[in-house]
């Protein structure tokens, strides 16, 4: 009865005309940055992240929240028509999708990613009102010293999960918490990392990072290999499956939403993992796995449930215990912390309103993507064609109004084209970026745990390993290293990552 009376304030609040309108704005341009390949929610979040300081911070998450789940929708579309994906998740629906197109089944592909994608998402919006109060509840229960701990955790998930070598994971990470380090201390009024530049004082702003880092570091890569495009279908006709096709697709969405739901929670996993992972499953698992890779139905139908469960998954961490799974939680985590709220437990509690309005506002998002894309396919093939090298220098100055635009600073475009080097450095020397985005956002907010730990136990560190939880968390971020460095695992790591 309380989950009623809840999902009925979400509506009321995800149901205003203004909800709804950014509702929408922000599953088409997910949509349109997903279709767009080189962009992606990460760089089109952190792009429009000051324009939400004039918006109620319901309204700004719910359009942010729509872009990320909108750019699985439209990363399917050119993975299928071009053989490019617009997303990384999309990367494993090109290999059947785009060979179904060339068959003359470009329609049918699209329609599977849709009903595939609404599907998990409902699933998955039901997940998120289910599982959030119940965890939401056991992590008030939390003590300083085991939100240090699970963040730690969180921290350790993203270098076990993260592509590439573990050493420049850790590297990542590592410069993440020394950025986050900038600035004045608030215990002690001590500059720190300042340089004796006084703009560094209040620290680095993470919306700086977050467009260059993701948003310029993008642009510049992009524009080095202009990749040429060929549609394998410029009309796309025939969008209702047969009977057949729906009776080979409902087994891998259940699969593929199931896998997504779970791999979606854990720091590092998200859309991209369930999706490769679904693929590999329905490939052992499918009667029909003769077929993958030259246009076997499946292999769009269980990557397209599992990616767009896991993005949405992913919100279910963020929202009850303010612990970031991916670099677009981190930025939703730091458009909360812009509006004045303290990501956690207590949204719940504090904001039921945001909180139920989010997760209300997810299945209308997921409705406009079933009911809007497919009739609007004409509109994403003519985007594909647009050159990278027109797209990009509208997206270049929209970056340096929108960094100036926080405060009015010169410095802050100089500072976000430092990180928009730093960036594509990062992508040539294959260092991944979103580790340290995370050790960005938890920085700060761990070392407040850890001083408020040690000053309730008197300098003592002992209050991390004999409290149960944190202990516990500990245990297994250890185990979790030391099983990822056994040079036998992390040479199957690797080439599961290759896979």
């Amino acid at each position: 009865m309380e989950l009623l009376e809840h999902l009925a304030l979400g509506f009321s609040t995800a149901a205003s005309w203004a909800n709804v309108f950014y509702c929408l704005l922000g599953v088409l341009l997910g949509t349109a940055i997903g279709v767009l390949p080189g962009l992606g929610p990460v760089a089109t979040i952190a792009m429009l992240l000051p324009v939400t300081f004039g918006l109620p911070p319901v309204t700004a998450l719910i359009m942010l929240a729509g872009i990320f789940y909108g750019a699985q929708y439209g990363g399917s579309t050119t993975a299928i028509l071009v053989n490019l994906p617009g997303e990384s998740s999309s990367v494993v629906t090109a290999l059947d999708g785009y060979q179904m197109a060339r068959k003359g089944r470009a329609g049918v592909a699209l329609a599977t990613a849709a009903i595939a994608s609404f599907f998990a998402g409902t699933v998955c919006t039901l997940l998120i009102a289910l599982a959030a109060p119940p965890l939401s509840e056991i992590a008030l229960s939390f003590g300083p010293a085991d939100y240090f701990s699970l963040m730690v955790l969180g921290l350790v998930a993203s270098i076990v999960l993260a592509s590439g070598s573990l050493l420049h994971a850790i590297g990542m990470i590592v410069l993440g918490l020394l950025l986050g380090l900038i600035g004045t201390d608030v215990n002690s009024g001590t500059a720190r990392f300042s340089f004796e530049r006084p703009e560094l004082l209040d620290g680095v702003s993470f919306v700086v990072v977050a467009m260059g880092v993701f948003g310029l570091g993008e642009i510049i890569a992009n524009l080095e290999d202009e990749s040429p495009r060929s549609l394998a279908a410029t009309k796309v006709t025939g969008l209702m499956p047969s009977r057949e096709d729906f009776r080979r697709m409902v087994a891998p969405i259940l699969r593929g939403t199931t896998l997504g739901s779970f791999l979606g929670i854990l720091p590092g996993g998200g859309a991209m993992l369930s999706s490769f992972a679904a693929y590999s499953l329905e490939k052992k698992v499918s009667r029909y796995s003769a077929e993958f890779g030259q246009g076997a139905i499946e292999g769009v139908a269980g990557p397209e449930s599992a990616n767009n469960a896991g993005a949405q998954a992913s919100f279910i961490p963020m929202l009850t215990l303010g612990i970031p799974s991916n670099p677009v939680m981190a930025l939703m985590i730091g458009a909360l912390i812009m509006h004045g709220i303290q990501p956690g437990p207590g949204v719940m509690a504090e904001q039921p309103a945001l909180f139920w309005g989010l997760v209300v506002s997810m299945w209308i998002g997921n409705l406009f993507l079933l009911v809007l894309n497919l009739p609007m396919i004409g509109i994403w093939v003519k985007m594909i064609s647009v050159p990278y090298h027109l797209l990009f220098p509208a997206i270049l100055v929209f970056c340096a109004i929108g960094v100036f635009s926080l405060a009015n600073a010169q410095f802050d475009i100089y500072l976000m084209a430092l990180f928009g080097i730093l960036g594509y450095v990062f992508r040539k020397l294959g260092c991944e970026p979103a580790p340290m985005m995370l050790g960005f956002i938890l920085g700060p907010m761990m070392e407040e745990y850890l001083r408020r730990a040690l000053l309730m136990k008197k300098g003592s560190a002992m209050v991390f390993v004999t409290r149960p939880i944190s202990a516990t968390l500990l245990a297994i971020s250890v185990i979790a290293l030391v099983i990822v460095l056994l040079p036998a695992l992390r040479t199957k790591r690797e080439e599961a990552f290759q896979k």
